[in-house]
């Protein structure tokens, strides 16, 4: 028997939108999502990207559907706006991400000095400021990607709140307690939404935080995913898609709304 859909937590990059085949954003998965919204059901992006990258993807991908909500930067909640902007923050949630972020960046600067130190001497990775803060970083492929986890892993053993989050060569430095799956419990209590009702799909380490069957008890990705989201994906009991990007999305949705992806 399968669980009526009332909320969608779907990742941009890789999941909605193909940045590697064409097109870009499978019409019959958008198709299904405007259907889904006109019947009731909340649309939420969640998404590494900031607000205006997200943004700007929308506009230059024509995304034909507009979310309900926006989970940006994989942990902050924004809602639509009524002051002329576009998002506003929901409740208080990005403010006290903001706060425990601050905390943490001040008592982890050893932490950040030894990362710094490792990737500056060992690897060819580009270490990304912003705000002249350190936020992340850039490695040059998977595998250089894979030692540098590995050497922070071993550094946060002593402030096991320093955390990161991975996207392919991407890797942002966050709180441990806030990722995308963290957003989404938050979103999902702000609007009264029980697990048994919640939809995720996505495609990449930054992903399994709400495809783990915690937050969200239909879990999905496409077929173009990484082995690690497929496995927690079936772990969850959820349901990994033979077909890639939005297709697979629109084969998921298919699966738990008819109980078959066809």
């Amino acid at each position: 028997m399968s669980s009526e859909i009332r909320l969608l937590s779907i990742d941009f990059d890789g999941t909605l939108v193909s940045r590697v085949s064409e097109p870009v954003l499978d019409e019959r998965c958008m198709q299904l999502i405007r259907d889904l919204q006109e019947g009731g059901v909340l649309f939420s992006i969640n998404t590494g990207r900031s607000v205006d990258l997200l943004e700007s993807g929308l506009t230059d991908f024509e995304f034909p559907v507009r979310p309900d909500f926006i989970l940006t930067t994989e942990r902050e909640v924004f809602r639509p706006a009524n002051n002329g902007e576009k998002w506003e923050p929901f409740g208080d949630w990005n403010e006290r991400c903001a706060r425990d972020h601050a905390e943490l960046f001040s008592s982890a600067q050893s932490i950040l000095a030894e990362v710094v130190d490792f990737v500056t001497r060992k690897t060819k990775a580009q270490l990304i400021y912003h705000s002249q803060e350190l936020e992340g970083l850039r490695a040059e492929s998977d595998q250089e990607m894979d030692r540098i986890v590995e050497f922070i892993e071993g550094a946060r053993m002593k402030e096991p709140k320093f955390n990161y989050q991975r996207n392919t060569i991407y890797l942002r430095f966050c709180h441990a307690d806030y990722h995308k799956g963290a957003a989404l419990a938050e979103l999902a209590r702000l609007i009264d939404i029980p697990r048994e009702n919640i939809f995720a799909a996505g495609d990449h380490h930054n992903d399994i935080s709400m495809l783990n069957g915690q937050v969200a008890a239909m879990p999905a990705c496409p077929a173009n995913a990484i082995e690690e989201v497929k496995a927690a994906v079936r772990e969850a009991g959820g349901y990994v898609a033979k077909r890639e990007h939005g297709a697979g999305v629109h084969e998921a949705l298919k699966h738990f709304l008819n109980g078959s992806g066809d």
